[in-house]
């Protein structure tokens, strides 16, 4: 396949313009409340605001903080502000990221080295609970640390009865998360905290998803566990702007009890030719136009702005609990206390992927998740418009699987099937690698996993085990 040539001669700009509406047209329809994760949308407003905002910094680069001072300036406010909203303390200090995985790589990579410098550590190992974000196994894949799995609960919560028993001299860090994202349960991070500061261990929070929610659902008088800097033993925090902040995407922050441990995230290289070079985090180029959006949106918004918007989220959460509860069939998975949930089938013959797929083709955007089989929500402020007409279409769903047993055979429902029940978890890593791969090739291509090449042998062979273990369950 040829490649893509520049045009000879600069196009028109509206022609342009034009060009890039028409790319969005099979996007998912978040601004009308149809998409379920990835976006967080208020109104064209807000959108315009923030857009305004980015513009007068584009050009801007936080590389080098002496340079764009103003940049500097945003970046310190911002800190302190989110420090103080997780009741951080004097000593509070920390970097804005360009997002959540970039705040996660930066907390295993910070104790990585920091047990390095001060207890030679060579073999490192972090605790985290199996439900942790997947931006953590990343983590330990990208540096080398030993991920050592806290199992779910029966009912999905992280369980930490052996979490004292399984810190060695080789665990850098212990992970704990509010909330965890398949569920929305907030792990209990008070207790973690306890162990972890008793056996001098660090430990980091991943409020990426809750930290621009929590407490403002606390401040709307809903009771929650302690799980920020209040909790003595927690050492740092990961806490995205552009999720429940509302800011423009490529903003995230990650904060620190104290200066010390933040100076293990920091890099320094004295010999370049080029001249000594430091930097905070992981980025080197840092867009100056997500520091001013993110600024810009923090001022706008204030408390009683994003209280308002926890109320909202709130009252959507409070509204698909209803209806899945009132659903013959459905049950809740686990035990969401923020503005995320899932919920999967209590009844054998009713195929929760099913009910995805006739959600999908009714204009929904779904996420799926896996041990145990679910459909997944992050719900925001948009959603409460929207609620109470997917919880009837959600009905409407179910009825149509139960009077269709064979949509479980079929579309999205037969493959997501296969991949979350095949016992060989390697020849499904390989197969999903392969087909997202190929949307990578030179010359572009696409994600589709009900037409990917002709399955192997083995695979017809798991697929065949896996509708004989549904018919039996």
């Amino acid at each position: 396949m040829d490649h893509m040539r520049l045009p000879e001669q600069g196009r028109p700009e509206d022609e342009i313009l034009d060009d890039l509406k028409q790319f969005s047209e099979d996007d998912p329809d978040y601004k009308h409340g149809r998409v379920w994760s990835l976006v967080y949308h208020l109104d064209q407003a807000h959108e315009d605001f923030t857009a305004a905002a980015y513009q007068q910094y584009s050009s801007a680069n936080g590389l080098n903080p002496a340079a764009f001072k103003s940049l500097k300036r945003m970046e310190t406010e911002i800190i302190s502000t989110v420090a103080g909203l997780l009741n951080g303390g004097p000593d509070t200090c920390g970097v804005v990221t360009a997002g959540g995985t970039e705040s996660c790589l930066m907390a295993v990579k910070t104790y990585r080295d920091m047990a390095r410098a001060k207890r030679r550590v060579k073999t490192p190992n972090m605790i985290i609970p199996a439900t942790a974000h997947v931006a953590w196994f990343k983590a330990a894949g990208y540096f080398g640390v030993k991920a050592r799995l806290l199992p779910m609960t029966k009912d999905f919560g992280t369980d930490i009865k052996k979490l004292k028993s399984m810190i060695n001299r080789n665990t850098v860090m212990i992970l704990g998360s509010a909330p965890e994202y398949p569920h929305g349960t907030i792990d209990p991070i008070a207790e973690m905290g306890q162990i972890a500061s008793e056996k001098g261990v660090p430990m980091h929070v991943d409020a990426c998803v809750g930290a621009f929610i929590l407490p403002f659902m606390e401040m709307n008088g809903i009771p929650l566990p302690e799980w920020d800097f209040r909790v003595p033993g927690v050492t740092s925090i990961s806490a995205d702007l552009h999720k429940y902040g509302y800011t423009a995407k490529g903003a995230s922050t990650i904060l620190y009890r104290d200066l010390d441990t933040l100076k293990h995230q920091m890099f320094v290289y004295q010999d370049w030719p080029g001249g000594v070079f430091a930097s905070p985090a992981l980025l080197g180029t840092r867009p100056g136009g997500a520091y001013a959006a993110a600024w810009a949106v923090l001022q706008k918004m204030g408390i009683d702005g994003y209280r308002e918007l926890a109320a909202q989220t709130t009252a959507a959460v409070e509204t698909l609990k209803a209806g899945i509860n009132d659903t013959d069939g459905l049950r809740l998975l686990g035990n969401p206390q923020g503005p995320l949930l899932s919920y999967g089938s209590s009844d054998p013959k009713l195929n929760i992927f099913a009910v995805a797929d006739q959600l999908e083709a009714q204009g929904w955007n779904v996420n799926r998740v896996q041990n145990p089989d679910g459909i997944h929500a992050m719900v925001t402020a948009k959603h409460n418009e929207v609620a109470e007409t997917y919880v009837n279409d959600l009905k409407t769903a179910v009825a149509s699987v139960r009077s269709n047993p064979d949509l479980a055979n079929s579309g999205s429902a037969a493959t997501y099937g296969m991949m979350a029940h095949v016992p060989l978890r390697g020849m499904v890593k390989t197969r999903v690698l392969d087909i997202f791969a190929e949307m990578y090739r030179a010359g572009g291509g696409h994600l589709d996993l009900d037409d990917s090449a002709k399955p192997s042998l083995l695979e017809r062979g798991m697929a065949r085990y896996v509708r004989w273990k549904s018919r039996r369950s």
